[in-house]
């Protein structure tokens, strides 16, 4: 079945960088939209950023001009950079083809000094 990896997760202080990655397998990776959602605890999951086949981005006002998708079709893998980090985009990021309706399982990011 289909499967969606994240990587990269962790602790960083205020102002910090991460760079999160979900490898896709057994999935036409260059056919899908791909996406980053997050939860935080006691929230409802929220859109971070989209990427379209065609390399189109959509970004959440919260994490726009801070955060950037890219995609690797050539390696399965999608990418959310994040730099400008807050206390507040602590959650759990999630890696989705969202109109397949396929879903990692998440890595945690928590920015805390």
């Amino acid at each position: 079945q289909v499967q969606l990896v994240e990587y990269g997760g962790g602790l960083v202080q205020p102002g910090g960088s991460l760079r999160l990655s979900c490898a896709a397998s057994r999935l036409r990776f260059e056919l899908y939209r791909m996406g980053w959602y997050r939860q935080a605890p006691g929230k409802q999951r929220e859109l971070v950023a989209t990427i379209t086949r065609d390399y189109n981005t959509n970004y959440s006002d919260s994490v726009k001009g801070r955060f950037t998708i890219s995609r690797d079709n050539a390696k399965n893998t999608v990418y959310l950079q994040m730099n400008s980090l807050k206390p507040e985009d602590t959650a759990v990021y999630i890696c989705s083809a969202p109109g397949a309706n396929y879903w990692g399982q998440g890595t945690q990011v928590t920015v805390s000094s």
